[in-house]
């Protein structure tokens, strides 16, 4: 079965490992609202021709009128092929009328009449109670998968199936592939999820894939986890600067091309401000930046950023804005690498990875997702700086639950200390990966240039090493 057309979306696509099987049955099921109709909508309009046509036979779930009218409403619907190369018709009144044996012969006689490379009955289960207590059911779907098979047309079967109906449905066993749609709830928070229950004959991507609904049809997100992959890339090798000269000196002149950095510190303390400076040193020398930032609204950034000289309207930065509040963790990560992509920038400041936590599903898809996007940057040739806000004001102890630190080439921890009563700031390399560097706690400052080391000489005494220097730790 390593003939396949297009499933209408290019992402979905990769998730049947390469489109929908012809001359198949393939079976969509999930709840009502799920958006079956539009994914079998979605099929016919992407691939059917006057010389290949599609048949779309509505049944006893939803009125045929109903749904021509909702599907005008999305983007690929073209009305000028309804009645040219797409076929409606309404399977309701002769299953009511005739039953089951009276389908299969309107079927049989519209297969002679349209020749149809494409065929969706929809919905599917919604003819079950037409068999009656006598088991008519088992006898309909061996004669409609009979007439299909000899047919050479592809079929969608939708239906408002359950999980728990897999095992019990008998058309499950006939059908080719199973895709589902279905509604995921965590917390206060409501995703949708597609998963590909079997693909006879071919591979597709296991697990559950994220997907959106919209006026055009159905994105899918595939499941961002990568393997780890043996084959060699090109590491170039230089040098690039941190937009802090004290800092590079502390690591050896600036962290490596392609690398990833973690800047973790309680709040108010001036990751973003590190992480700014990381961005804009890219700016200024002419070449392309990205903030991909769930912190603070652009304006509010704008107002942060003009406080030394910068500004978020600069040709070569990308400022990608999107709200922690609906984030959809899947999508943000396929834009964050589609606008890497596009830009060809080689930075990327993301803050912060909290707020990116806080929206996955859960820890493990979280920790997925991080490996991925560290992978395919480190992949790409962009470094990518990371801010993290730790609960801790003083003495921290640990960074993060979620490997974020053990996954980065560099960590520095900024953190405060009270020195007689009033409250400085300090600074940290705790990591540069295959490089040595300066592991002393450094007091740094805030000015209108920007963050300024404090040269050793005038830091406040005693220069105690809170939390890195007494045992911090990271897991």
């Amino acid at each position: 079965m390593n003939d396949r057309m297009t499933s209408g979306s290019a992402l979905l696509d990769v998730v049947l490992g390469g489109g929908l099987p012809r001359n198949a049955i393939i079976l969509v099921m999930g709840a009502p609202g799920a958006g079956k109709t539009i994914m079998a909508q979605q099929w016919v309009f992407a691939n059917a021709t006057p010389e290949q046509p599609a048949l779309y036979l509505s049944t006893v779930s939803e009125p045929l009128e109903k749904l021509l009218r909702y599907g005008q409403t999305l983007s690929f619907f073209d009305p000028a092929a309804v009645g040219r190369s797409v076929w409606y018709e309404d399977l309701g009144g002769t299953l009511r009328d005739q039953g089951l044996q009276g389908v299969l012969v309107r079927v049989r006689e519209l297969i002679r009449i349209r020749r149809p490379a494409m065929i969706v009955i929809d919905s599917f289960k919604a003819m079950h109670p037409y068999a009656g207590r006598n088991g008519g059911f088992r006898p309909f779907l061996h004669d409609l998968a009979g007439m299909l098979s000899a047919f050479p047309a592809t079929s969608v079967w939708v239906g408002e199936y359950q999980e728990d109906e897999i095992e019990r449905s008998p058309e499950f066993a006939v059908a080719d592939a199973i895709i589902a749609l279905k509604s995921v709830h965590s917390a206060a928070r409501m995703s949708r999820a597609l998963q590909v229950h079997k693909l006879r004959g071919g591979a597709f991507l296991a697990g559950t894939h994220s997907y959106r609904l919209s006026e055009d049809g159905i994105t899918v997100y595939p499941r961002l986890a990568d393997p780890a992959d043996p084959r060699d890339y090109e590491l170039r090798g230089e040098r690039i600067p941190s937009g802090i000269q004290a800092l590079d000196e502390m690591m050896e002149d600036g962290y490596r091309s392609g690398s990833s950095t973690l800047v973790a510190g309680p709040t108010g303390i001036g990751k973003t401000v590190m992480g700014l400076h990381f961005a804009f040193y890219a700016v200024n020398h002419g070449e392309h930046a990205i903030i991909a930032t769930m912190q603070e609204h652009p304006s509010q950034l704008e107002r942060t950023a003009s406080q030394f000289g910068w500004s978020m309207k600069a040709d070569n930065l990308t400022l990608m804005y999107r709200s922690p509040v609906d984030l959809n963790v899947d999508q943000w990560v396929y834009e964050l690498l589609d606008t890497m992509e596009t830009t060809g920038a080689r930075r990327v400041l993301l803050d912060s990875l909290a707020d990116l936590q806080a929206a996955a599903p859960d820890d493990m898809r979280f920790r997925e997702y991080l490996y991925s996007l560290l992978h395919r940057s480190s992949r790409h040739g962009a470094s990518l700086m990371m801010t993290y806000e730790l609960p801790d004001l003083f003495g921290v102890t640990r960074l993060s639950d979620v490997a974020a630190s053990h996954l980065s080439d560099n960590v520095v921890l900024l953190q405060y200390r009270d020195v007689t009563g009033l409250m400085s700031r300090t600074l940290t390399v705790l990591k540069t990966r295959a490089t040595d560097h300066e592991s002393r706690v450094r007091d740094f400052r805030i000015a209108a240039d920007g963050i300024a080391l404090v040269p050793v000489s005038e830091a406040p005494e005693p220069l105690r090493d809170f939390g890195a220097g007494q045992g911090a730790r990271t897991v």
